[in-house]
C-alpha cells in the first residue's frame, strides 16, 4: 500500500497527515516542532511513505533538511499556487495537511525550489546584506529630511556619508537637532561596516562561476550584485521560458482576462523579492552609467512614472541575463534596449 503525506508547519507545531490510495486517512496527529518527535512519528511508514509535502512557510529549512537526511522524498509545496474549493463549510489544520497529500497523490502538487543546504547560508548572507542596505539608505533619507525641514535647503547622499558626528555639530546650531542627525549618522556607520563583513565573507565562501563572469558584462550589474542574483536564481533550468523568469523576478505585472476582459488582478508579490530588488539597483546604476539604457529609460519616463520606468528597464535587464545564464553569453545592450 503507498502512502502520501502533508505536513502543515507552523511556527511552533506541526501537523502530519498520511492518506493512502484512497485518500482515507492513515495518520493524523498534530506534533512540536522537534525533529526527533516527527522522525519518530513517521518512522513506522517510511517504508510506505511515496513522498511528503512541507508547506513553503518562512521556518521550512529545519524541517525539510531533517527529512531529506532521514531518506525521505520531500516535495517543497508552493502555497501561493495552491487555491482549495472556497466553498468549503470547513478546514482546518488536518484538513490542510491532508489537501497536501492528496495533490501530491493526484501529481497536482504545485512545487517550490529547495535550494542546496551547502549554498543556502551563503544566500541568507546576501539577504541579510541587502537588508543592511536598505536600512543605511533609509538613513541618509533620514538626514537629508531632518536638514531641508529645518533648514531650508537639502543635502546630497555623498555628503551625507562625509558627515561626522563633530562637523553635524558645526552645521546645526540646535543640540537636539544635532543629536537627532549624530545618532542616525552612527547607526549608518555601523550599518556599512557590517555591509562591508558580510560582503567579504559571501565573497570569500564563493568561487567566481562563469555565469558570474558573464553577468559582470551586464551594465548596472557589479561584483555583488551578480553574486546576488546568480546564489537567488539558482539553476538556471527551472525556469522553462524567459517569461517566467521575469514573473519570478517580479518584473511583470498580473491580470485576470476573460472573453477580452480584465477580470480583476492576481497576486503581484509572487515571486522573489530578492531578485526583484536586485534588478530594480541594477536599473538604477545601469540608467545612470550607460547612455543607451538611460534613452530607452527616458522614453518611458516620458510616458509613464519614474518608477513605473525603472521596473521596465528591471524588466529588460532581468530577460537579458536569463538568456546569459543559460547560454553563457556576453551582454548586449543593443539586443536588449534596441
Amino acid at each position: 500500500m503507498k502512502l502520501y503525506g502533508g505536513i502543515d508547519l507552523h511556527s511552533n507545531n506541526n501537523v502530519i497527515a498520511l492518506t493512502d490510495e484512497n485518500d482515507r486517512m492513515i495518520y493524523r496527529k498534530r506534533l512540536p516542532n522537534d525533529v526527533e518527535t516527527v522522525l519518530a512519528a513517521l518512522a513506522p511508514y517510511r517504508d510506505a511513505l511515496s513522498g511528503l509535502v512541507v508547506e513553503s512557510t518562512y521556518n521550512w529549512y529545519w524541517l525539510v533538511d531533517a527529512l531529506m537526511e532521514a531518506g525521505y522524498r520531500v516535495h517543497l509545496a508552493n502555497t501561493a499556487a495552491i487555491v482549495q474549493y472556497s466553498g468549503l463549510k470547513y478546514s482546518d489544520d488536518d484538513t490542510d495537511a491532508a489537501w497536501l497529500a492528496k495533490l501530491l497523490r493526484l501529481g497536482l502538487l504545485p512545487e517550490g525550489y529547495i535550494y542546496p543546504k551547502a549554498e543556502r547560508a551563503v544566500r541568507d548572507l546576501l539577504r541579510r546584506r541587502q537588508r543592511l542596505v536598505q536600512q543605511h539608505t533609509a538613513n541618509i533619507l533620514a538626514v537629508q529630511n531632518l536638514f531641508s525641514r529645518n533648514r531650508g535647503r537639502s543635502i546630497s547622499a555623498n555628503e551625507v556619508r562625509r558627515l561626522t558626528p563633530e562637523s553635524v555639530a558645526e552645521l546645526v546650531a540646535d543640540p537636539h537637532l544635532a543629536l537627532a542627525i549624530q545618532s542616525t549618522v552612527l547607526a549608518m556607520r555601523g550599518q556599512q561596516a557590517a555591509i562591508e563583513l558580510l560582503e567579504r565573507e559571501a565573497w570569500r565562501q564563493t568561487k567566481a562561476t562563469p555565469t558570474w563572469r558573464a553577468l559582470q558584462t551586464v551594465s548596472g550589474i557589479g561584483r555583488i550584485l551578480g553574486l546576488t542574483i546568480v546564489l537567488e536564481t539558482g539553476p538556471i533550468e527551472r525556469f522553462g521560458h524567459v517569461g517566467h523568469y521575469a514573473s519570478y523576478c517580479r518584473c511583470v505585472g498580473s491580470q485576470h482576462v476573460s472573453n477580452g476582459k480584465q477580470k480583476g488582478q492576481g497576486n503581484t508579490k509572487n515571486g522573489n523579492k530578492y531578485l526583484a530588488w536586485a534588478y530594480v539597483e541594477a536599473a538604477n546604476f545601469a540608467v545612470r552609467y550607460n547612455p543607451q539604457i538611460k534613452r530607452y529609460y527616458q522614453r518611458k519616463r516620458a510616458k509613464t512614472k519614474a518608477v513605473v520606468a525603472t521596473k521596465a528597464v528591471a524588466h529588460k535587464l532581468a530577460r537579458a541575463c536569463y538568456h546569459i545564464l543559460r547560454e553563457g553569453s556576453e551582454f548586449d545592450v543593443n539586443r536588449a534596449f534596441a
